[in-house]
């Protein structure tokens, strides 16, 4: 499973990365036509301009160079200088001629400002056939100071004419990101499911091996019990009706978490919170646990408060999370050596679970807390379970409004920390 995920990972990772270069050139291109497009309305308007210098006596001298007289203080305005007073209906229809002419298809205001009264003296507003703006869009004419006359021919919409004629562009544009969101989408969806089969698989996996051996020695041990004689041999029909009612404990144990799991995932906890001692609970816990620690030649060390820790909290799931945790400190060493402390920071209550164990890698350590996840390194295949302990600690220690963290060096052990806030 690792491998697949990484291998899908990694596809994932590459697939992302192309489209994003994707989008940046789309991105890319669509200034550079955005910039061209700027630059033909500029051209477009200049010809316009030049056929008015052609068609209407506007300056005492023509043949001066018709560019000089031009000025473009801003991208949407520009000023022609004049040296006498033109007829204003021939200004205005040979204007709104010359613009369509050069396919300018946008609004203009269009002033004759005065250099003595330091004002426009004659204003018109030409709204061309395809002007992109209703007429009803004004905005105001801005006034330049000069010490010429001139002709101010103001584009207040200058750049939504350009935008429109960018539709093709933007809209194949916004169409490759459409696309190129839902592949993304899609390949998200499928590495999810893909993730969500192996981990039903590996549920399976561990759920068989869970219950297989169990199973296996139960009727191992029925088929001994099944033996002519049996009545005979008192001791032998102890020992092996023993070992059945340890099995199926076990199996009870499990099916049992298996049950508390599926139903907190399904409802959120019905906590009955009561006011107790966190030392005397960890000290139930560790007795409860006693049989295994035994076992294993366990030794579990307390450095509990001296004066005692008070919280109010569901009195069952705390017993289950301090259970849960320091099982896995007995089942994640070799010779186990366990130090359970308890203290306070601030307003919280902090339980820390420390062992000797072989210690959980960085990379795992983002996991363990995830449903089904088991760690594999070492000797750690060999641990019964189903990876939902940790997940189900998680979920108790946050409905009580507290945080779990792990501090682990592979090699090292691994330390448990609690943290729930006292009232």
């Amino acid at each position: 499973m690792v491998i697949r995920s990484k291998t899908l990972r990694l596809v994932i990772l590459i697939s992302t990365v192309l489209v994003t270069i994707i989008i940046a050139v789309q991105l890319f291109w669509l200034q550079k036509v955005y910039k061209y497009e700027e630059k033909q309305f500029n051209i477009n308007v200049s010809k316009s301009i030049r056929g008015l210098y052609r068609d209407m006596q506007l300056v005492n001298d023509v043949s001066d160079n018709v560019q000089k007289k031009i000025e473009n203080p801003k991208p949407d305005l520009y000023l022609l200088r004049i040296d006498c007073n033109p007829h204003l209906d021939s200004l205005w229809t040979n204007l709104k001629a010359e613009l369509t002419d050069f396919d300018v298809y946008t609004d203009c205001k269009a002033a004759i400002y005065s250099q003595e009264k330091n004002a426009y003296t004659e204003e018109e507003y030409i709204d061309l056939p395809d002007a992109y703006f209703p007429p009803k869009e004004k905005k105001p004419l801005p006034v330049l100071k000069r010490d010429y006359s001139y002709i101010a021919l103001f584009f207040p919409h200058r750049g939504g004419y350009i935008l429109k004629q960018m539709y093709f562009w933007i809209a194949s544009g916004g169409l490759l990101l459409v696309v190129l969101i839902a592949f993304g989408a899609s390949i998200f969806y499928l590495y999810k499911q893909k993730f969500l089969n192996e981990t039903q698989k590996d549920f399976v996996n561990n759920f068989t091996h869970e219950f297989k051996t169990p199973l296996a020695v139960i009727k191992i041990a029925a088929e001994v019990l099944q033996q002519p004689g049996i009545s005979q041999k008192p001791e032998k029909l102890k020992n092996y009706a023993s070992i059945i009612n340890e099995q199926i404990s076990h199996l009870q144990g499990q099916t049992q978490r298996l049950l508390e799991i599926a139903y907190t995932d399904s409802n959120a906890l019905q906590l009955e919170k009561e006011k107790f001692d966190v030392n005397d609970l960890l000290q139930q816990a560790i007795n409860n646990l006693h049989p295994l620690a035994e076992e294993k030649n366990a030794v579990i060390q307390t450095t509990f408060s001296s004066t005692g820790i008070m919280v109010t909290a569901d009195k069952y799931y705390m017993l289950l999370t301090f259970i849960n945790l320091i099982e896995n400190a007995i089942k994640y060493s070799t010779s186990p050596k366990i130090n359970i402390a308890t203290y306070t920071e601030g307003h919280d209550c902090c339980i820390a679970v420390k062992d000797n164990g072989i210690g959980i890698s960085e990379e795992n350590q983002k996991k363990i807390f995830n449903r089904f996840f088991r760690v594999t390194e070492g000797d750690l295949h060999t641990t019964n379970g189903f990876g939902l302990g940790l997940n189900f600690v998680k979920k108790i220690v946050e409905e009580h409004g507290g945080k779990i963290d792990v501090k682990s060096e592979p090699g090292n052990g691994s330390t448990f920390i609690i943290k729930i806030p006292q009232h």
